[in-house]
């Protein structure tokens, strides 16, 4: 997966000399200055690309707002783009479709997350110097974006696509989307190393689920965090009719949408 939207650490570790590849890490700031970071990277927070109140985009912070804060980051809009956290690139991941929604041509998901760069790679607490740039986006159309609302994610209802419910059993059997499969995120991290699973073994996985590239897929959880980061490792895989549902459970609840609740029967 290395030439794809994620990275290997050791990709990564080869081309921290490179101007134009540039390292974003998205913990808060304490962790960043106190328990250290990748070389070179700079601190963009989690809370920071993400805002609440805009209600037409979901939770992304506006492209004006996302724009600035790469801008004061030094980063331009030709430069490759590495985004990591702790949390095995979860947050990272949600930074990645941010960016791509932006449209930001080349971000990455650093296979992994800080504790795994950690066990072979080298860190550092200084605070890299940095020289603001200009950054002008330029947001995907709405036939570009893999992004869907409400309607459009009823309408697929009435298709044979697969939704993805990328969040706990427990939350699964609370409430959730008609016909739904489980599939909670961490599934596809290894917790030993923190990476990734091999790619054979996440087509395997993925296929048990009913999830393959030939179907048209929906992904939403809550409040569609968690969905990044399997959005980021179905397009790494190669999977391309990925539809991610912004709104997610949060919005189809405000709606009153249909939910189906408890255990789903083993077949």
């Amino acid at each position: 997966m290395d030439d794809s939207v994620v990275v290997s650490p050791d990709w990564l570790a080869s081309r921290l000399d490179d101007p134009q590849v540039r390292v974003v890490d998205v913990r808060d700031a304490w962790e960043f200055d106190g328990i250290g970071h990748l070389p070179g990277a700079v601190n963009i927070p989690f809370d920071s690309y993400r805002d609440e109140s805009d209600v037409d985009r979901g939770t992304l912070p506006g492209a004006e707002a996302f724009a600035a804060l790469l801008g004061d980051a030094g980063i331009s809009p030709e430069d490759t783009i590495v985004a990591y956290d702790d949390t095995h690139g979860v947050f990272a991941a949600r930074f990645v479709l941010t960016a791509l929604e932006y449209g930001h041509d080349d971000v990455r998901l650093l296979d992994g997350d800080y504790s795994a760069w950690n066990q072979s790679h080298e860190t550092t607490s200084e605070t890299p110097e940095i020289e603001p740039v200009e950054y002008e986006a330029d947001p995907r159309s709405p036939e570009e974006s893999p992004l869907v609302g409400y309607d459009a994610v009823a309408d697929a209802l009435e298709r044979d696509a697969v939704f993805v419910d990328t969040r706990e059993q427990e939350e699964f059997e609370e409430a959730r989307l008609p016909g739904a499969v489980l599939f909670d995120w961490r599934e596809v991290v290894n917790d030993e190393t923190r990476r990734l699973k091999p790619e054979a073994e996440l087509e395997a996985l993925l296929a048990d689920h009913g999830i393959t590239p030939d179907r048209e897929i929906v992904l939403y959880c809550n409040t569609a965090r968690r969905i990044s980061h399997t959005y980021v490792v179905l397009r790494a895989l190669g999977y391309e009719n990925v539809h991610f549902y912004e709104g997610s459970l949060t919005e189809w609840l405000a709606n009153d949408g249909e939910v189906e609740s408890g255990p789903v029967a083993s077949e």
